[in-house]
């Protein structure tokens, strides 16, 4: 699975889950990179085959309801919606 990456100061290891169309997960995406951190993204929608099983499964593993975006910390900790407070709050 294509995975891109995004420089910035390490916080915490931040997995981005989204969809391109989506206006949240864009608003996500600005506000990971406005803080300066430094994550990883997919878009979900844009996988196929193989890749899109994986990511599908990692996903429903951390949402069950499958929604986006949906932002892993540290493998541990899953944010679901664009939620700023509670994103500002896990990166300080």
């Amino acid at each position: 699975m294509k995975i891109d990456h995004v420089a910035g100061r390490n916080a915490v290891k931040l997995m981005l889950y989204a969809f391109s169309t989506c206006i949240w997960c864009r608003k996500t995406k600005q506000l990971l990179t406005d803080l300066g951190v430094e994550y990883d993204y997919v878009f979900v929608d844009l996988l196929t085959g193989a890749d899109k099983d994986e990511a599908v499964k990692i996903i429903t593993k951390w949402n069950p309801d499958f929604s986006f975006p949906t932002l892993v910390l540290n493998d541990k900790k899953c944010i679901v919606g664009f939620k700023e407070p509670e994103i500002r709050e896990a990166l300080k």
